[in-house]
């Protein structure tokens, strides 16, 4: 079955980094767009940032636009999310999900999109 392994969530001081690594077991990465979300305690889980099943394109939240960055190694079966000048409100457990369809023509960016969860990395970020 499809396994996503989140990894790299920690307590940073704001304007400090991070880098989330979801490693992948159990689908053909390389197929399926890959999309990162984050969700606090009583609040809806949300879009943070996506890449596609080539690489070639990404979106991302108004939120974290310029701050983070979403890759990914086809050969590892790992997509990365690199986070810098972190912020408190970035506090959030930060989950990998796949596309719900193989070689997806748009990058998803909502939560319906995608079939797969990883069980979430924590990321705090102190003031």
């Amino acid at each position: 079955q499809v396994q996503l392994v989140e990894s790299g969530g920690g307590l940073v001081q704001a304007g400090g980094s991070l880098r989330l690594s979801c490693a992948a077991s159990g689908l053909t990465f390389s197929s399926y767009s890959m999309g990162w979300f984050r969700q606090v305690p009583g609040k809806e889980r949300e879009f943070v940032a996506a890449i596609s099943w080539s690489g070639d394109r990404a979106d991302y939240a108004d939120s974290v636009k310029g701050r983070f960055t979403i890759s990914r190694d086809n050969a590892k079966n790992t997509v990365y999310l690199q986070a810098n000048n972190l912020k408190p409100e970035d506090t959030a457990v930060y989950y990998c999900a796949a596309d719900r369809d193989d070689y997806s023509i748009v990058v998803v960016t909502t939560l319906i999109g995608y079939d797969h969860w990883g069980q979430g990395t924590q990321v705090t970020v102190s003031s």
